[in-house]
């Protein structure tokens, strides 16, 4: 029998990033997937990144991740979404190309060393006294392992519907997983039923686009990998996407087949995401609302396929193509395949830990979908931190755990560790208390440590960092000292109609007045007062980090506070053989959620839903005696 180190079980987003990372960290890592071309395949939009989604990205990027240069090497269209607002909330998305996002998955990671691709589909786990110790395929072949990481994404019993009628499958023209949920039942693990769903494709030539909004990409794209070659990006013709709206004629349409919607008839068991409804679902819990946006995104550049975004649906075909002939601009539009919806099995997450690892079997870890998160870069994520602490774990290092205060990652982990979900999870950025601090601008200054010091990130890489740190913290101290005069400065605030200065005044003043750009001060400063201003002016990123931070420095301070107040309770470990049910003075409903999660730290027992103040006053008066 062949052993590895790890087995993947899936070639998605989750399993790319969990395979790539083990591998590059050591270890013999083996990726089952059903077909090696469908590695990285975008079951639903093509796209990558958007609010609260872009900052995973270029965290997965930080950390040693592969999905930022996948999605700058097949992007078709760069947006930088929300620029109008803060930094917190600034968020890149591509449209890609979904054969080439395919095609760029599938180099990655056949170009790993250590990583072997077999097609074929896990049916069971092994284990032995719940440690993990080897899976069975399909085709009858037994593999051993000392990790296990699963990555099924919508497979695990994928059953998909379109009206009345219901087709076993996790992705379209695709077979489900089988044998791997009574596995895990077996072992003790509870699973659950979720649903997701997609869209119409329409065929691109029958489209009217005169009567569409159109929405171009940005001017100068950034890319999401800070690995990207700058001087030849994009890599790809750029194209652009289109807006329209539905009306209350679509929703009259639509209604007609509640009567035939899988949906409404009750043959949909699994919850499905609240804050990506169906288009069903909108016009019955958004009754009020007139009409719906509806993006129609481009599905490559060598096809004229185009992905109805917004118009998710289970319906009946013939009602969604009547429903789609009355949206405007798609009078005539040619439907080539019809959306759907796909239910699949799912494990509440409280039965994983905060390194992915479950807390029934010991080296078996959970990423992805199978975690109840809906998105590719939720998964992605997930799938990163895995694969990192299966290294760890075989290697004999310490695992490794993001907090809520560094990452959206850590975000993420700790609510469906400590909340559970019983519905797709979606990352907001309103998820993340501290986003002043998690800005995607700055995510190589938080988590790039964490990456080399794991091996995924080269020392070269690093070092650059270093630099650029050392030009960030040197340019902020030197601006609360250095003075510009009158004369110099005040063309530039006239230009930005600011009130002028009689005396001089500091540069890092100066720089917190609103639409001031420090770019433009650094270049009022006469040449004998500049002596940093040169290091910022070559170095782009840093320039932007320093204004960041000077101009937002209030704010970033007082959540650095509060950060630091909230530490004393994270610091406080509680062992995971913890009886809570000895203590009655705690709550009935605190003692069963905290018997359920078992929490790392008094800071995750205190975020967890039914745990009161009173709960964690009297643990922590118990766990520091």
């Amino acid at each position: 029998m062949k052993s590895y180190d790890i087995v993947v079980v899936g070639g998605g987003h989750a399993g790319i990033e969990a395979a790539i990372a083990g591998a590059k960290m050591g270890c013999s890592v083996a990726m089952v997937t059903m077909e090696k071309e469908g590695i990285g395949r975008m079951s639903c939009n093509p796209a990558i990144g958007g609010s609260a989604k872009g900052h995973l990205v270029h965290e997965i990027d930080a950390l040693g991740g592969v999905m930022g240069q996948i999605a700058d090497n097949a992007g078709i269209q760069f947006r930088m979404l929300n620029k109008s607002k803060g930094p917190a909330v600034w968020a890149g998305r591509s449209q890609s190309d979904r054969k080439l996002y395919s095609k760029e998955a599938v180099k990655f990671v056949e170009g790993t060393k250590n990583l072997e691709i077999i097609e074929d589909s896990i049916t069971d786990a092994v284990e032995e006294n719940k440690k993990i110790v080897g899976v069975k395929t399909l085709k009858g072949v037994n593999y051993g392992c000392k990790a296990l990481i699963v990555c099924s994404g919508t497979f695990m019993n994928g059953l998909m519907h379109t009206g009345l009628t219901s087709i076993e499958g996790g992705r379209f023209g695709e077979k489900p997983s089988t044998g791997l949920t009574n596995s895990f039942i077996r072992m003790g693990f509870t699973a659950g039923r979720l649903k997701t769903g997609t869209p119409p494709r329409i065929e691109g030539n029958s489209i009217d686009f005169s009567k569409l909004e159109e929405q171009p990409g940005d001017e100068n794209p950034q890319p999401f990998s800070r690995f990207t070659d700058r001087s030849t990006f994009p890599k790809l013709p750029q194209v652009s996407c289109y807006l329209t709206y539905t009306n209350e004629k679509v929703h009259k349409i639509l209604e007609k087949g509640f009567d035939r919607s899988p949906l409404f008839m009750g043959l949909i068991n699994g919850v499905g995401p609240r804050y990506c409804p169906s288009i069903e679902d909108k016009i019955v819990r958004f009754s009020d609302k007139p009409q719906h946006q509806l993006f129609l995104e481009p599905e490559g550049l060598d096809t004229s396929l185009i992905y109805l975004n917004g118009f998710s649906t289970s319906l009946p075909e013939d009602i969604q193509l009547e429903a789609v002939h009355a949206t405007p601009g798609l009078e005539d539009a040619v439907m080539v395949r019809p959306g759907y919806a796909v239910e699949y099995d799912f494990f509440p997450p409280y039965q994983i830990d905060l390194t992915l690892e479950t807390k029934l079997v010991e080296g078996l870890y959970f990423a992805g979908q199978i975690n109840g998160t809906s998105g590719y870069e939720e998964a992605a994520g997930q799938g990163l931190i895995a694969g990192i602490n299966a290294a760890l774990k075989i290697q004999g290092r310490k695992q490794f755990v993001l907090k809520r205060s560094e990452s959206y990652i850590g975000v993420l982990i700790d609510d469906l560790v400590g909340k559970s979900t019983e519905e797709p999870y979606r990352m907001f950025t309103s998820r993340a208390e501290h986003r002043l601090l998690l800005r995607q601008d700055n995510a190589d200054r938080r988590l790039m440590r964490y990456g080399f010091e794991a091996g995924l990130i080269e020392k070269g890489d690093y070092e650059k960092l270093l630099e650029k740190e050392k030009i960030i913290q040197n340019s902020i101290s030197r601006m609360k000292n250095l003075r510009v005069k009158p004369n110099f400065v005040n063309p530039i605030l006239k230009k930005y109609n600011m009130s002028e200065i009689e005396h001089p005044e500091l540069i890092s003043k100066l720089c917190k007045r609103p639409n001031v750009k420090l770019g433009d001060l650094i270049e009022a400063v006469p040449v004998e007062d500049n002596g940093f201003i040169h290091e910022l002016k070559d170095n782009p990123e840093a320039l932007e980090q320093v204004e960041i931070e000077t101009k937002y420095e209030g704010y970033i301070q007082k959540q650095q506070d509060l950060i630091k107040k909230l530490q004393r309770l994270e610091e406080i470990e509680i062992p995971l053989s913890f009886n809570y049910n000895n203590f009655n003075t705690i709550s009935r409903e605190a003692r069963e959620k905290l018997t359920k999660v078992k929490p790392r730290s008094l800071g995750q027992a205190s975020r967890i839903s039914g745990v009161t103040p009173s709960d964690i006053s009297i643990l922590l008066v118990y766990l520091k005696n």
